[in-house]
């Protein structure tokens, strides 16, 4: 398949005019060209935490590997694989650059890393493609927990909290996160999601404030 046809594949579209991109040069240079990736998960023998993620909502999923300097506590190389569209390539791709660069990165650095972060190395991405790069910096904090576990670190090792919002749908804060990334801003869309106070009316003025929270967070 050329260049031409992936790029009409994952929507490298104008917005507008024929300079208006909806994906900036530097997300398309880390999609065409992607440093790190993994394309045989077999071939990689000689890693020290391995992580992987998934939303099954936009069908993208990330396997992440890394080496750790265990005398400097740094994460000095990272490689992966996605199955997902060019943003999640291209988030990854640069997540990857960005522990690895200058000889690596302090492991509590790492840690910090989020997704505005990597968005930002990339000079921005589409609204309703952001929910890809966190899953980038989820599937390096996987990596991160697997190495804690594997190097009897238990003590470092980081919950993901979640909380229960409604207890009939079953829908947790993370689900309202994960909604609002991919570019449910209202409480009907996030509801038509993950029907989160349909059958408990009680719990809507809470999502809402959590809706607000997490717009600020990610969109200003």
């Amino acid at each position: 398949m050329s260049k031409q046809n992936i790029a009409a594949d994952i929507d490298i579209v104008p917005k507008g005019g024929d300079e208006d991109w909806a994906y900036t040069d530097e997300v398309k240079k880390h999609f065409f060209q992607p440093k790190n990736l993994i394309a045989d998960a077999k071939s990689v023998k000689d890693y020290d935490g391995l992580g992987m993620v998934g939303s099954p909502a936009c069908g993208d999923m990330m396997k992440v590997w890394i080496k750790v300097d265990k005398k400097e506590d740094k994460i000095k190389d990272m490689k992966w694989q996605t199955f997902g569209c060019g943003s999640a390539i291209a988030a990854t791709s640069m997540l990857s650059v960005m522990v690895s660069e200058k000889g690596g990165i302090l492991i509590d650095e790492a840690l910090k890393i989020k997704a505005k972060d990597i968005t930002e190395r990339l000079h921005g991405l589409p609204i309703r493609k952001i929910h890809c790069s966190v899953l980038g910096d989820k599937a390096l904090r996987s990596a991160i927990n697997n190495y804690f576990i594997k190097s009897k670190q238990k003590d470092r090792f980081i919950k993901e909290q979640t909380r229960m919002i409604d207890k009939i749908a079953k829908v947790t804060d993370h689900d309202i996160e994960e909604a609002v990334l991919e570019g449910a801003h209202t409480l009907e869309a996030v509801q038509k999601k993950t029907k989160v106070g349909v059958g408990n009316p009680e719990v809507i003025p809470e999502v809402e404030q959590l809706i607000r929270f997490y717009q600020e967070k990610y969109f200003g």
